[in-house]
């Protein structure tokens, strides 16, 4: 037992500060993409060609993170350097067509209505639906609970019941066999709601897209309040998206 307490007094205080800080990501993560166009090859489309989710356009130079699953393919196999993945965490948008990104700055997540925030603003129960996943976007949601992240420090927790819920988190293709669930459970949750896809999957279908038994994406008449893209995203990508919705972050921090 006296190793035990050792061992968590030399890790000292190991919750983030964010977002007032950012801890250093990996150096193998890849966040925000940026597009040259000026130095695209529209002749060129190795790219594209590559891009296992057909997240790339050509001419002009489009990138949709909605489908894309970060991986390195396609920075890799561009002869001239257009594309690059840096490490900004911040890939959450509030609008479908925010997520494709072009040559211009991109877009962050807005804030809800002032009606909205004030309701959900200071306490904010989710209830999570797994529609098909592989499980990595849950694991990266579980671990919003741990030590590092904890999420509930902003008053944002998962709920066991969608009764007790104001909103749901999606994950996952949406499965032939999970559609019914999902629906079910968006009408199990007390208006006013929010929704947010999280993933490729729920925004696109992902690597499954276009597959046998799967839909693809969260169906049309579910409205997203949030996407927060990346195959699966980090967790950081995901609580900047809620702080940003919930307006809990000043858009104009850099």
């Amino acid at each position: 037992m006296s190793s035990l307490w050792l061992t968590r007094l030399r890790q000292g205080h190991r919750t983030s500060a964010f977002p007032a800080t950012v801890d250093p990501l990996p150096e193998r993560f890849r966040g925000r993409p940026s597009l040259d166009e000026a130095r695209c090859d529209s002749g060129c489309t190795a790219c594209a060609d590559a891009c296992p989710t057909q997240a790339i356009s050509i001419s002009p130079l489009r990138l949709d993170t909605g489908a894309c699953v970060f991986c390195p393919v396609c920075e890799e196999r561009c002869p001239t350097g257009a594309i690059h993945f840096g490490g900004d965490h911040r890939l959450a948008a509030r609008h479908r067509s925010d997520l494709v990104h072009d040559s211009r700055e991109g877009v962050l997540a807005s804030a809800l209505g002032a009606t909205m925030r004030r309701v959900f603003g200071r306490s904010l129960k989710l209830r999570q639906v797994s529609a098909g996943g592989c499980g990595a976007c849950e694991a990266e949601l579980n671990a919003l609970g741990n030590v590092v992240f904890d999420l509930s420090r902003f008053g944002i927790d998962f709920v066991a019941s969608p009764r007790h819920a104001d909103g749901i988190v999606i994950t996952g293709p949406v499965t032939d066999n999970m559609e019914f669930a999902l629906r079910e459970t968006y009408a199990a949750v007390p208006p006013p709601k929010i929704v947010i896809a999280v993933g490729a999957c729920a925004i696109t279908g992902g690597p499954y897209a276009g597959a046998d038994r799967v839909r693809g994406c969260v169906p049309d008449d579910i409205p997203v309040d949030l996407y927060v893209p990346g195959c699966p995203p980090h967790p950081l990508t995901t609580l900047d998206g809620i702080l940003r919705l919930l307006g809990r972050i000043d858009p104009r921090t850099p």
